[in-house]
């Protein structure tokens, strides 16, 4: 093979190389996001409440919640409760509960999602521990808490909704410091 059709081949590759990692980092994270906004896919809560903020004492939605570890998690991660009777637009408070058995101090971050897809964007976290990344010493236990609101203009149908959070490592990731001993 010449030098002249390898260089070619070389920088058509190169160039194939940079087109897709421009179109993975800018064109398809905002896609992405258009896409699961259109469709009420991915679970995805909502933003800041903007809503009434007087509770609709007309009705009751189940909030049911679910707590799971990743592959190669060790915590044990469970909410105090597995559900709560919620007036929309009522503000209400869930803790759940991580503990690390291990012997190393580790990170976790929390991924939540909500269900039915269609309800998510009725579900607004105001406060929770999925918005920062929790370190945990070994056999320390935390209790960490989520705040939200199910909005009033929830559609009338859904009367129940799954707040679910998957926790995972983030270990080898962003390496926790261990805390000094007095």
């Amino acid at each position: 093979m010449s030098e002249l059709p390898l260089r070619r081949l070389v920088g058509r590759l190169l160039a194939v190389v940079v087109v897709m990692f421009c179109f993975g980092v800018f064109v398809l994270p905002p896609f992405y996001d258009a896409m699961c906004q259109a469709f009420g896919i991915n679970g995805k809560t909502a933003g800041a409440y903007q809503g009434e903020q007087r509770p609709d004492e007309s009705r009751l939605v189940r909030v049911q919640f679910l707590a799971t570890n990743a592959a190669g998690m060790v915590w044990e991660f469970r909410p105090v409760a597995d559900e709560l009777l919620v007036r929309p637009g009522e503000p209400r408070d869930m803790l759940f509960v991580a503990h690390n058995p291990s012997d190393r101090p580790m990170t976790a971050q929390a991924i939540p999602s909500v269900a039915p897809a269609k309800a998510a964007a009725y579900f607004h976290k105001t406060e929770c521990f999925c918005f920062t990344q929790q370190v945990l010493q070994p056999g320390e236990r935390i209790e960490m808490p989520v705040r939200f609101i199910v909005d009033r203009d929830l559609p009338k149908d859904v009367k129940h909704l799954t707040l679910a959070y998957t926790l995972f490592d983030i270990t080898a990731r962003k390496p926790p410091v261990a805390q000094a001993t007095p």
